[in-house]
């Protein structure tokens, strides 16, 4: 009996191939808006594209979560009265009654009300996490992620926290991120509207949906960062000078290589005359004795 060969069957469930994390710069500033350098941001956090199926089911995970859950109703036994039949059960005409706290009676019990419960879904850490790095890179993506070295306030002052948020250029809803030693820039913010201050271990995905800004420090910025190279192009007035010099360098070369070509036809005229000298010396008393010889046989 032959065997029949099936086709190979499809999985179920394709893998979606994912890009590869994208490398965003940010402007590390002070808060006087003096820009220090630019930062590289961990690209495994700023620069993977937003998982919206999961982001939508952490956050009404987390609101649902943040339900208090405590209402409640009475039910028909949980009503004081209505111990006693109403009316005798036969003769009246009317409907048979037993209780005047029958859900159908005004000030009777309600029937099937809600009752407190919890509304807590159970979320997998793993989803918690690719929400907040799909929030914080959809942030990273449109420009809205601030980063400073420090809130360097000395005293809680509204006033300070109010001009450095005008020199960031941060309009808008703004989440500030704080770390364990900003109480000062914690209460220097606390009175400004629209503005949210947050502790860094409660960073989460709704906070940073719901804002247009998100300005971080060093301490808090979450991931590792590493300064950015400088831009392809950009040249420093710093090293001109040694092309400069490099030049004039060539210059005199090619000037004492100059003098060096006219002085070796000069000493080569030199060389040839001293040896026409020498062959003249050298054929003259040849020529003296020639004349003798044609004197004496005279």
């Amino acid at each position: 009996m032959s065997t029949v060969e099936a086709p190979a069957r499809q999985p179920s469930i394709m893998r979606r191939e994912r890009p590869a994390p994208e490398r965003r710069t940010v402007d590390r500033r002070r808060i006087d808006g003096t820009v220090i350098d630019q930062v590289v941001l961990a690209p495994e956090i700023f620069g993977i594209v937003p998982n919206t199926a999961v982001l939508h089911q952490v956050v009404t995970a987390q609101l649902a979560s943040a339900r208090a859950g405590t209402q409640s109703t009475k039910t028909r036994a949980e009503r004081a009265g209505g111990g006693a039949k109403p009316f005798r059960q036969k003769g009246t005409g009317r409907a048979r009654q037993g209780s005047i706290r029958s859900p159908q009676w005004v000030g009777g019990g309600i029937a099937l009300g809600p009752k407190p419960r919890s509304y807590r879904q159970r979320t997998p850490k793993k989803m918690i996490r690719l929400a907040l790095y799909s929030a914080l890179s959809d942030r990273a993506a449109e420009g809205k992620v601030a980063l400073i070295d420090e809130w360097s306030f000395s005293v809680p002052k509204t006033k300070d926290a109010v001009a450095a948020l005008a020199a960031l250029e941060l309009t808008g809803r703004v989440l500030v991120v704080l770390g364990p030693e900003d109480g000062i820039a914690d209460r220097s913010l606390a009175n400004l509207q629209n503005i949210q201050t947050l502790q860094v271990a409660e960073l989460n995905a709704y906070d940073i949906l719901r804002s247009d800004w998100v300005v971080f420090t060093d301490a808090t910025v979450p991931g590792e960062t590493e300064t950015a190279p400088p831009a392809a192009g950009t040249a420093e007035p710093a090293r001109k000078a040694p092309a400069t010099k490099k030049a004039a360098t060539t210059v005199s070369d090619d000037s004492a290589d100059a003098s060096t070509g006219d002085a070796e036809p000069a000493a080569a005229a030199a060389t040839t005359t001293t040896t026409k000298t020498a062959d003249t010396a050298i054929d003259s008393p040849a020529a003296g004795d020639d004349a003798g010889d044609e004197g004496s046989d005279r």
